[in-house]
């Protein structure tokens, strides 16, 4: 994620993000299923913890440019982003789509 921060926008770093954990999910079937929060504790602690951190870090960096809402939680948007990895892959993926709503609405919003 640090890289990602220095090369791009919060936004943007977290699409590049996100789109390169699902993939990793498709690949390694089943791993999806450990970053869940009710996964057993230790695969917690190998999973869950480590990329729930990562996302703190760029919605912390979106916050603090003002690029992001100040309300979204890394563990909702993981839960979100869940539906990504188990959307069917090849020429009908939704996922880059589906990615795009929820980047959408963690935008901060204009005030008039």
């Amino acid at each position: 994620m640090p890289g990602l921060l220095a090369d791009h926008p919060p936004l943007e770093a977290l699409r590049h993000w996100t789109t390169d954990l699902v993939e990793a999910m498709r690949r390694k079937h089943g791993l999806g299923d450990a970053l869940s929060p009710g996964a057993h504790q230790s695969i917690a602690e190998q999973t869950y913890g480590p990329v729930v951190a990562a996302i703190t870090r760029v919605l912390d960096a979106g916050k603090e440019s003002g690029s992001i809402r100040q309300d979204p939680d890394p563990g909702d948007f993981l839960q979100l982003t869940g539906a990504l990895w188990r959307a069917a892959s090849g020429p009908e993926d939704r996922s880059p789509r589906m990615l795009a709503l929820i980047l959408d609405g963690l935008r901060a919003q204009e005030r008039p």
